[in-house]
């Protein structure tokens, strides 16, 4: 069995195998394993190395999950609710792409059975923000998150949006995010290691006076919603697992205007900044690759990556 823990900011994997319990620090130690051992560790964290079959598969999903996006794009903009919203995005994926909106009804262990097709988050909300009667108005900032089940495999994204004209702060939150997002993908190669991206966008984000919220994380992803492994946005190089082609996971830095605390609604989902700061996100499914790595849910309407 494993146990992970976060002991002083640091994840601790405690493996239990016949009744011997072994713990290694992922955030400081497994950067001196040789790469037999990382592969042994990666098999016991129930890390899958996709098949060609499956990454065709994963790029479809992806594809699916950004072409959600732009869809929604248009619609995006004062006196629309977000009940709507959810309610297009849920038709279009049903109904036209033929495949699953992966929150319905997503109840992992402890929670409640989420009520929606789509994830909406406004302003200081941070995360997992519930579909309302609620209309947007003009100045909010949305995240806008969707995953698309395809054949059994997701694709998962998420996009700011501006109603109306936002303020220069929320402008300029939002650009710092996506570029935050992008310096962690940059990071992604075979051979490098998780806390190569945590540490892109921590060292980014931090100098320019935001924070980086630490309970909410990246994660693989393929067959399952959430898998191994998780894929922290703050870090150090060269610490964590090592990457190997054929991983697939989700970066989505969220970050806060003012201090990185947080807390959870009553609903049980929506998760917002503790100071009612602005909080922004952006998130794309990577996939490791021989030479570097690829973004499974690029779109059309996707913002272009930035050049630094």
């Amino acid at each position: 069995t494993l146990r992970p823990e976060n002991i002083n900011g640091t994840l601790v994997i405690s493996v239990s195998l016949s009744g011997t319990v072994l713990s290694t620090s992922v955030g400081e130690a497994t950067h001196f394993l040789p790469l037999t051992t990382h592969r042994f560790f990666n098999e016991l964290m129930s890390i899958t190395i996709k098949t060609p079959q499956e990454i065709e598969k994963m790029r479809i999903a992806g594809r699916l999950t950004g072409e959600v996006l732009d869809y929604i794009t248009p619609f995006v903009r004062a006196g629309v609710t977000t009940n709507e919203l959810d309610q297009l995005c849920h038709d279009l994926i049903v109904n036209v792409q033929h495949g699953i909106p992966a929150p319905l009804d997503y109840a992992p262990g402890g929670h409640r059975p989420y009520p929606k097709s789509i994830c909406t988050s406004i302003n200081h909300q941070v995360c997992h923000g519930v579909p309302s009667d609620k209309a947007l108005k003009n100045g909010d900032i949305v995240n806008l998150d969707i995953t698309v089940i395809k054949d059994g495999y997701h694709g998962d994204s998420s996009r700011m949006f501006f109603v109306g004209e936002p303020s220069i702060q929320a402008r300029r939150l939002c650009d710092v995010t996506w570029q935050a997002l992008w310096r962690g993908i940059r990071a992604v190669k075979p051979g490098g290691y998780l806390g190569d991206i945590g540490h892109a966008i921590q060292s980014f984000v931090e100098p320019l006076g935001y924070s980086v919220v630490r309970e909410y994380c990246g994660h693989g992803i393929g067959r399952k919603f959430h898998e191994e492994p998780q894929v922290l946005h703050y870090g150090r190089t060269n610490t964590g697992l090592r990457l190997e082609a054929g991983m697939t996971f989700t970066i989505e830095p969220m970050i806060n205007a003012g201090k990185a605390d947080i807390k959870k609604l009553g609903d049980g989902w929506t998760v917002v900044t503790k100071d009612h700061s602005l909080s922004a996100q952006y998130e794309h499914t990577i996939l490791v690759t021989g030479t570097g790595f690829e973004v499974l849910t690029l779109s059309d309407g996707c913002p272009p990556p930035p050049e630094n």
